[in-house]
């Protein structure tokens, strides 16, 4: 299947819609410090490998349609030129991304179920991820706005060290540093803005059952926003006094779930950065551009999907979910 994919949209040669924020009108980039990876993924019907993966790629790719971005990472000698050209080709600042002698980060995967629900890695090899320490370029030092994904964190907490002038700082967790690195994960909460997190990390971390309480548990370390990711049934906003539901954008199909929620925090700091202000209407716009983003990404392997969306895409999607959640049903224009 991998090999008779048709050429990605970004190398077909067709003109493809600037992104928004190419429109004149200047828009602070991201900075975003992650992993790069080389994935391989399979489910019941279709397999695909080496295909480029990690929580920074997904996240690049998505935010790329809102702002301009400065990527943090490391690779090794044997990262495919086609995935450099893929990023370089969305306006994707790649000073920040190491490039060390020996093999790139490789993750294998099975999805199985009815719905491609239930994940199973098969594979894990780090490589040169295994040492990765992220140190940022001095042009990306004044970054105001900053997502740190999912890697250890003690590494998220070196590189708030690097970014003293950041104003909007957010952050996303998995279950393995919930079961391994809890007091980073306190003293990170303690100096971020926005956690992100899914509903089970979410009553895991806070040994509440029910979410309200769970997010409440989390925003008394100090942030100012928590946002619970539920997959299909969209993501939940906690602030200390208001609560906010983001659908999920209907599918009609899922070939590879890898990377939603990366995507889903790309279209999230990405209307963020391009709005240049992080109040209730900017996070809760943000949180249904995340839910089109994530949209995209599970309907092929990889970025493909992302890479092919225009800005059009991207706001007949958002319409149609502000048209699920509108009292009057009147579509956004």
């Amino acid at each position: 299947m991998d090999d008779n994919q048709p050429a990605p949209a970004w190398k077909s040669g067709r003109n493809e819609p600037a992104p928004a924020w190419k429109s004149g009108r200047t828009v602070r980039p991201i900075l975003v410090v992650g992993s790069v990876a080389l994935d391989a993924v399979q489910t019941p019907t279709e397999s695909a490998s080496e295909i480029l993966g990690g929580a920074a790629s997904y996240f690049c790719l998505s935010a790329a349609m809102f702002a301009p971005i400065r990527l943090v990472g490391v690779v090794g000698e044997d990262f495919p030129s086609e995935h450099k050209e893929l990023l370089e080709s969305h306006h994707i600042d790649l000073a920040g991304l190491q490039v060390r002698p020996g093999k790139t980060f490789r993750w294998t995967a099975r999805y199985t179920g009815i719905r491609l629900e239930n994940r199973e890695t098969l594979d894990t090899q780090l490589n040169v991820f295994a040492d990765f320490h992220p140190t940022l370029p001095d042009a990306y030092r004044d970054s105001k706005v900053v997502f740190l994904a999912n890697i250890q964190p003690e590494l998220q907490l070196e590189v708030l060290e690097q970014v003293p002038a950041a104003e909007f700082i957010a952050c996303d967790t998995m279950k393995l540093w919930l079961d391994t690195a809890r007091p980073g994960l306190e003293r990170l909460f303690r100096r971020v803005d926005c956690v992100l997190m899914n509903d089970e990390e979410a009553v895991q971390f806070s040994g509440q059952r029910f979410l309200p309480a769970a997010a409440h548990a989390v925003l008394s370390y100090g942030p100012r926003a928590v946002i619970i990711k539920r997959g299909e049934n969209g993501s939940l906003l906690f602030t200390q006094d208001r609560v906010f539901l983001a659908p999920a954008h209907p599918l009609e199909t899922v070939r590879d779930p890898t990377g939603a929620g990366d995507a889903f925090a790309g279209g999230l700091l990405g209307a963020i950065a391009r709005a240049g202000r992080a109040e209730q209407d900017v996070l809760r716009r943000g949180m249904l551009y995340g839910s089109v983003l994530g949209s995209l990404a599970v309907e092929d392997f990889s970025v493909r999907r992302i890479v092919e969306a225009d800005p059009r895409e991207i706001e007949g999607r958002l319409s149609t979910l502000v048209d699920m959640i509108s009292l009057n049903g009147s579509r956004a224009q």
